[in-house]
């Protein structure tokens, strides 16, 4: 059965359209509401399904939100209309144990069972075995950066599906309405819709991969990342390898102002930080 076949399951749609309602979230640019969406489903179910299979099925534009940061500045967020993001979480549903499996055991972020204290600890593991040159990543803007081909060429290998593969370029390709005027996209995956979290690991499992190969140990949580070292030298020499082929290989920017070697006291992780357990001169 073609992938796209398993998405449309009328089982598949039901439990992915049950699983966004769960999800609540504001309406995108239609202004239909996550509590019309199953009446919607089960009139247009066999309509929807017709489209997609025949190639016709546009998305319609994403609703851009802006989210204040703590540091003053502000995150797009990216709002597809509540069926958009039925059909993601569709999709999702079916291609993502084609990737799973394979992701690293060092990578936390937004996969079954893997969550930030997992991350935090193995971090803390890592400098209480004495890796306290610490090569502090920062990717600038990943969400806005991501390269539409290489993404696609990546999720091509796992899935041949011509259909479910459109489906993904037009969401990837999906104009986003900011302050009334509609933006053209042609890089970047929008936070705030359920496909993205799924794609930004496919990416960056590329870069898991190479730090991996590299034997390197490490921690990434989606774009937040570190390495860890036993000298500053080491942290140096890995940290610009890794920088290469982030610019090289996964064309994807760093902040260098953000980025540097840094000993555990002057690092924090996904929002915790670190204090050494001895002082010299206490009892």
């Amino acid at each position: 059965m073609q992938t796209i076949e398993k998405v449309l399951l009328a089982r598949n749609l039901t439990e992915a359209c049950s699983e966004v309602v769960k999800n609540k979230g504001a309406g995108g640019i239609d202004g239909m509401s996550v509590s019309q969406l199953k009446s919607y489903l089960d009139l247009h179910r066999e309509e929807l399904s017709c489209t997609i299979r025949e190639g016709n099925y546009i998305p319609q534009p994403i609703r851009g939100k802006e989210i204040a940061k703590r540091n003053g500045k502000v995150r797009l967020l990216g709002i597809p209309t509540v069926v958009d993001r039925m059909l993601q979480q569709a999709v999702l549903r079916v291609i993502m144990p084609q990737f799973e499996y394979m992701f690293s055991e060092y990578s936390y972020g937004f996969r079954p069972q893997r969550n930030t204290q997992q991350a935090v600890l193995k971090s803390l593991e890592y400098i209480n075995s004495g890796y306290q040159h610490i090569v502090d990543i920062d990717l600038k803007g990943f969400f806005d950066e991501v390269d539409h081909c290489l993404l696609l060429n990546l999720l091509y290998r796992k899935i041949e599906c011509p259909v479910t593969m459109q489906l993904v370029r037009r969401w990837l390709r999906a104009p986003i309405w900011v302050k009334g005027k509609l933006i053209k996209r042609r890089k970047g995956v929008p936070q705030g819709s359920p496909i993205s979290p799924l794609l930004s690991n496919i990416m960056l499992h590329e870069l898991d991969k190479e730090m991996e190969r590299q034997g390197l140990r490490f921690v990434r949580y989606a774009d937040d990342f570190s390495i860890y070292c036993k000298t500053k030298t080491e942290a140096r020499e890995k940290g610009n390898k890794i920088y290469l082929y982030l610019r090289d290989k996964l064309r994807l920017p760093i902040n260098r102002d953000k980025s540097g070697i840094r000993r555990p006291v002057n690092f924090s992780i996904l929002g915790y930080g670190f204090v050494p357990t001895y002082q010299k001169g206490c009892c």
